[in-house]
């Protein structure tokens, strides 16, 4: 029986050494940078606004470049002292699930996540508006969508609007929140920007690292 232990263990090493051996170099898995960070990838759920698994995430694990992983960490320790730490939903995203989303969006017939994502939106404008685009900073793997939760209960803070909602509720200089919306919004913005991160100014939620190691490539491997 020791025997075989011994062997399992092995290959369960060998084959988690297999895995990263896939990764272009200068990318990780998250969680070899910061063990405790919590990940719960939309695109692998059927919550999100498609309301199905997005093309190219074939499992729920964090992958980015090394220096965002280096940088998230130091926010994770900061959050650590306050009890709270970052929930991951979007990073690393193959060019493949961009092309999904683009598809998606030509069909004007499947609105069936609209109420939760994009009530006031046309989908006939997402591209004019900016929603969709043929090419996302995530697939250059410096790009994070992300928000606070609770260390002890994993509940996130209450930022004033879903993650991936569409429309001007989600725009960080949005003024209709309550004082403890505003404050939770601003603890994101000073702790990211504090370790070198930019945001996007219509998603609170969306933050690239500056200098990213490969600001011109858009990777299409998947995630696994």
């Amino acid at each position: 029986m020791k025997y075989k232990v011994i062997i399992s263990l092995v290959v369960l090493v060998g084959l988690a050494f297999a895995q990263k051996q896939k990764l272009p170099e200068g990318f990780v898995y998250g969680n070899s940078v910061i063990p405790d960070i919590d990940v719960e990838l939309r695109y692998y759920s059927t919550n999100n606004f498609v309301g199905d698994t997005i093309t190219g995430y074939h499992t729920n694990i964090l992958i980015v470049t090394k220096p965002t992983a280096d940088a998230l960490k130091k926010v994770q320790d900061e959050l650590a002292q306050q009890n709270l730490c970052l929930r991951i939903y979007d990073a690393y995203r193959p060019q493949r699930a961009v092309n999904h989303f683009i598809s998606w969006a030509k069909d004007l017939e499947d609105t069936r996540q609209k109420a939760s994502f994009y009530p006031n939106v046309k989908k006939k404008h997402l591209f004019r508006d900016g929603y969709i685009a043929s090419r996302s900073g995530h697939s250059r793997g410096s790009t994070v969508d992300l928000t606070i939760i609770n260390a002890n209960t994993l509940e996130p803070l209450d930022m004033g609007s879903p993650y991936d909602f569409f429309g001007e509720p989600s725009w960080v200089a949005y003024q209709n929140l309550s004082d403890i919306q505003k404050k939770n919004r601003q603890l994101l913005q000073q702790v990211m920007q504090k370790h070198g991160f930019r945001n996007y100014p219509q998603e609170w939620w969306h933050f690239t690292l500056r200098g990213e190691p490969f600001p011109k490539t858009y990777f299409d491997f998947v995630i696994e």
